[in-house]
């Protein structure tokens, strides 16, 4: 008898990325600004004030790419080595059981690299007879996983991602983001840095032209 699948997030946390697809965009005058639209993608970011940091959230539709097509490639670490320029190494590993995502981004001169440590987990959900696949990410400390010489940690990141039918032949989608790049860099050069690491645009834009 097969065992059982590792439950590594709340059930919860998989129910409010559902939730997500359901609601409206972020009104014009609240907290979350349109950053960005373009090719069918609205990506609205988040500001808070203590850390000049920012939040993402992404929403968007793919009109000919299945569901199960955008997880798969979202889920595939080696495929995505062929087509992200900014990765500059990308393996999973398990550690006392657990599944463990390490990915090293380039950072341009004179910038160091940064590094994360994560987990993520993968569940098909049925929301009131709708099939709705998400993902859940987040960074975790592992002993055997240390910080490398020359290299930043980015020790603070989660990312969630909710995918269903269209109702046609493609996609809607909801994809949350954020990261602390660390470092002593300017607040306006840490946003881009967490809007390039984070492949927000990179995923979308692969999976238009891939349609091509």
């Amino acid at each position: 008898m097969e065992a059982p699948a590792l439950r590594i997030f709340p059930e919860e946390q998989f129910r409010a990325a559902c939730r997500e697809l359901d609601q409206p965009t972020p009104a014009a005058e609240g907290p979350w600004q349109l950053l960005v639209e373009s090719m069918g993608v609205r990506i609205y970011r988040l500001h808070d004030e203590q850390s000049g940091l920012y939040e993402y959230k992404i929403f968007g539709g793919l009109a000919d790419c299945s569901p199960k097509r955008c997880v798969d490639v979202y889920m595939d670490l080696d495929f995505r080595k062929q087509w992200d320029q900014y990765v500059k190494e990308l393996h999973e590993k398990t550690y006392d059981g657990e599944n463990v995502i390490y990915w090293e981004v380039k950072y341009p001169f004179p910038l160091s690299n940064r590094d994360y440590v994560y987990i993520r987990e993968c569940r098909e959900m049925d929301v009131a007879g709708r099939k709705v696949w998400v993902v859940l990410a987040r960074s975790v400390s592992v002993p055997q996983c240390p910080e490398k010489p020359g290299i930043i940690r980015v020790k603070n990141y989660k990312q969630s991602l909710a995918i269903e039918s269209d109702g046609k032949t493609g996609s809607k989608v909801y994809m949350y983001y954020f990261d602390n790049p660390g470092g002593m860099i300017p607040s306006w050069l840490v946003n881009w840095a967490a809007k390039l690491s984070s492949f927000l645009v990179l995923f979308f834009k692969f999976l238009t032209n891939s349609l091509d």
